[in-house]
């Protein structure tokens, strides 16, 4: 008799603990218990597949500092998550570490006290290997068109989960690159319908820091390529950079650039603080957004786009998790922990530079001088750019309809452009006559974009560009020596 009880009992538990364990496991996208061993929930490599990354950073300049900050950091998390170096793919100008004005040569930090994140990171793609075709070319895993560089490809599987993180300036439709040409949209949605044809990933996702980075994906990226991306502002705002001189906290005093940019240093600082094993990418996101919100004086939209089914899956999916963290799980309350009580605009991140610079140098002195001058300079490109663009409106559309086309921004869901040839093509043509329009001029894409939809030819806007440009400014800004943006 006791010996069928205590069967009976052992039976009961067994069914009991199984009940459970399934239980847990239903809800593990809503509730992870920190004291459960990681092993109920954790999956080997081998049953997620392979996890890819490609990191770029799309500018150069020290004055764009936080660009290479924001992507080093981004390394850092990933190898901490356990991602392999044969699987992270760099691409940066590497000016910056060992640039002059750089106060710890060698060092490299993406906020007030943080630590050197240069440390480590591969060089895989630098200086004029920074290439639109080689970006397009290392996504797709094909080595033959890789031009430079170290070769490295993202060469993935059917069940493989690749990341994508872009850090830099952009315009609508387009993201910049430190070499020329740009990165155009049209061109980066084709590079992921042919990645997604070859069947070499199982989910992909992007994250996009950049002014009006919403227009990369706004109308283009079609759903059912198991893509999620998001982005630091909607189709029509600017992005914002933090940790900048004269913030809280505020950058060391042998600083005059800002550190970080405002989306990047947001989901960077959450994914490196806790087990990604808790936190979805929809958490995430509403963590990144609710940092990134607009505020009284600073502020974008975080925006998603693709299949956001995948947004249920969790991070480490992507970019692993550092076992440090193993108990510091996925709460509500991340926005509790500010990045910046104040942020400055993308496009206006370099004048913070070079008045800085200006006003702490010695009176009198060279670099006084110096500073001066590169303000001067960016001020005169910024200014001929704008009157241009103007003027070309007035002369193509009249005195009164002018302005309003240019500004003419079209309804949520439609794409920039109807015609991405005629895009480009008007932006070679509005160069030659006007100068480059480098990394400011990006703020001007959707107005050459409303030209085209205005159905102007090329003509037309060659005839418009030589009468408001008869000359433009001779300073490195507006120089078309590396050549067309588009």
């Amino acid at each position: 008799m006791m010996i069928r009880y205590t069967s009976g009992v052992l039976i009961v538990l067994c069914v009991l603990m199984s009940s459970v364990v399934d239980s847990r496991l239903m809800v593990d996208n809503l509730i992870r218990w920190p004291s459960d061993h990681p092993s109920i929930f954790e999956s080997d490599d081998d049953s997620v597949g392979t996890r890819w990354a490609v990191l770029i950073a799309g500018s150069s300049g020290y004055w764009n500092y936080r660009h290479q900050a924001d992507v080093c950091h981004a390394y850092q998390v990933l190898k901490k998550g356990g991602l392999k170096d044969e699987n992270i793919i760099v691409f940066m100008y590497d000016d910056i570490a060992y640039d002059e004005e750089n106060p710890r040569p060698g060092v490299l930090i993406n906020s007030p006290y943080g630590h050197d994140v240069y440390a480590g990171v591969p060089k895989d793609y630098t200086g004029e290997d920074v290439t639109v075709n080689n970006f397009f070319a290392a996504i797709l895993g094909n080595k033959d068109a890789i031009t430079g560089g170290s070769g490295k490809v993202v060469n993935s599987g059917p069940n493989d989960h690749i990341f994508i993180f872009y850090s830099d300036h952009g315009g609508a439709g387009v993201l910049g690159m430190p070499t020329y040409p740009y990165l155009y949209a049209d061109e980066l949605i084709e590079t992921l319908k042919e990645k997604h044809a070859s069947g070499t990933y199982k989910s992909l996702v992007v994250y996009i820091e950049a002014c009006e980075s919403g227009s990369i994906f706004e109308g283009i990226l079609p759903e059912g390529l198991n893509i999620y991306a998001t982005t630091a502002s909607n189709a029509v705002e600017s992005s914002w950079g933090t940790y900048c001189p004269g913030q809280d906290p505020n950058v060391p005093p042998e600083y005059d650039t800002c550190l970080g940019d405002l989306y990047s240093v947001s989901w960077i600082e959450d994914s490196e603080r806790h087990n990604l094993h808790t936190e979805s990418l929809k958490q995430q996101y509403e963590v990144v957004k609710t940092k990134t919100a607009e505020k009284p004086f600073y502020g974008s939209h975080v925006m998603q786009y693709g299949d956001k089914e995948l947004t249920q899956d969790m991070l480490y999916l992507y970019m692993g998790t550092n076992p440090n963290n193993e108990n510091y799980t996925y709460v509500d309350d991340n926005s509790l922990h500010p990045t910046s009580s104040n942020a400055v605009n993308q496009r206006d991140a370099d004048l913070i530079h070079f008045w800085n610079k200006f006003r702490k140098a010695s009176e009198g002195s060279q670099r006084k001088i110096n500073a001066q001058k590169q303000f001067m300079e960016v001020m005169s490109h910024r200014v001929h750019l704008d009157d241009s663009i103007k003027l070309i409106g007035k002369l193509l559309f009249g005195i009164e309809k002018g302005l309003g086309v240019l500004q003419t921004v079209r309804p949520t869901g439609q794409p920039l452009v109807d015609d991405w040839n005629c895009l480009k093509t008007l932006v070679r043509t509005f160069e030659k006559h006007c100068g480059s329009l480098s990394q400011y001029g990006m703020k001007h894409m959707r107005s050459i974009a409303n030209i085209c939809n205005a159905g102007i030819t090329t003509n037309q806007m060659a005839e418009a560009s030589a009468q408001a440009c008869p000359s433009f400014p001779s300073g490195p800004w507006s120089s078309l020596h590396r050549g067309f943006s588009a």
